[in-house]
């Protein structure tokens, strides 16, 4: 899959492209239906399949004070979009030049005439242009001028509600990330760097890969979770996982209530690590998944008590993952 950052560095296909615009952020099920049909209509047609999305969030820079927490950073959203067949993605640089651009200069201009786009995917509620001026009748009517198809499709519902980015971010904010994934089609994932923390956790027997604060993802609600931790790069000789290995993880988000934290940290204890092989990770890239909360974050009266419930969480967490 191809990428590009400006409508001018795609070259022209000789039969056009089908064309599908968003923000694709977590890149959930209903993101596939409108991608899946892209991609099997350039198939069909021998066109290329493009997606059109922006950086930043549109939101960020019109109303900041309305902008949602992202489910994913671009990097890991065009991952996921690499994964879909399309054949490429241009990535447009959101700014309020391009807010400005008028329903018709966003459609005759950019997209029929920079990507030769002779198809048009989109849904019931598509808008665009300054001011989102433009809507489903605005489209039909400029498409008609240029013999351009608008495809529209129905929204993918579950029971009765529409998938969509905002009802992931409420499904995380309770914790339920099992009901995320439902969404999502897949478990949500936090990316970060591993960086160093309190050194607690090896003190009490379990060693945990601490992402840094800049983590992309939104981070759920706080909690114990069983997840997933592969790394995106190598660690250190002996490090305990390889890049690109998939390792079983308990993990726990929130400010670690029983010493008094105040950050809040998002820490994955890998299980199963060979004895010799010691977890070291720092300054590795890592993605962690979540499958399943487990439990509440608690304050407990002392150490033993809490490496008690931390056995439990990792038994717990063990079987949750090996049932799928």
């Amino acid at each position: 899959m191809e990428r590009w950052t400006r409508l001018g560095d795609v070259p022209l296909a000789p039969q056009g492209s089908v064309v599908a615009v968003g923000n694709f952020d977590g890149v959930h099920r209903g993101h596939r239906v409108l991608v899946d049909e892209v991609v099997a209509r350039a198939r069909a047609a021998g066109r290329r399949a493009l997606a059109v999305t922006f950086d930043p969030h549109p939101l960020q820079v019109l109303h900041p004070d309305r902008a949602p927490a992202l489910l994913t950073g671009m990097a890991e959203r065009l991952d996921l979009l690499e994964g879909t067949g399309l054949d490429g993605v241009v990535v447009l640089p959101f700014d309020h030049a391009l807010a400005a651009r008028t329903p018709r200069q966003w459609v005759h201009e950019d997209l029929v005439g920079a990507l030769g786009m002779r198809v048009a995917v989109v849904g019931h509620d598509v808008r665009f242009g300054v001011g989102n001026s433009g809507d489903l009748a605005v489209m039909h009517a400029l498409a008609a001028e240029v013999d351009l198809e608008v495809v529209v499709l129905d929204d993918a519902v579950s029971d009765g509600r529409r998938w969509s980015s905002s009802w992931v971010r409420e499904l995380l904010a309770a914790g339920d990330v099992r009901g995320a994934a439902a969404v999502l089609g897949r478990p949500h994932r936090v990316v970060g760097e591993v960086v160093h923390g309190d050194h607690r956790g090896r003190e009490l027997g379990y060693p945990t890969a601490n992402l840094s604060a800049d983590a992309e993802g939104l981070v759920p609600a706080d909690g114990v979770y069983a997840g997933w931790l592969t790394a995106l790069g190598d660690g250190r000789p002996g490090g305990g996982v390889r890049a690109g290995e998939r390792r079983p993880a308990a993990v726990s988000v929130g400010t670690n209530p029983t010493f008094d934290g105040l950050e809040r940290r998002v820490e994955a204890f890998v299980l199963d690590v060979p004895a010799g092989a010691p977890l070291d990770l720092y300054g590795v890239r890592v993605r962690v998944e979540l499958v399943e909360r487990l439990r509440d974050t608690l304050r407990f009266d002392g150490v033993e008590a809490l490496c008690d419930q931390m056995a439990l969480d990792v038994a717990t967490a063990r079987e949750v993952l090996a049932a799928g």
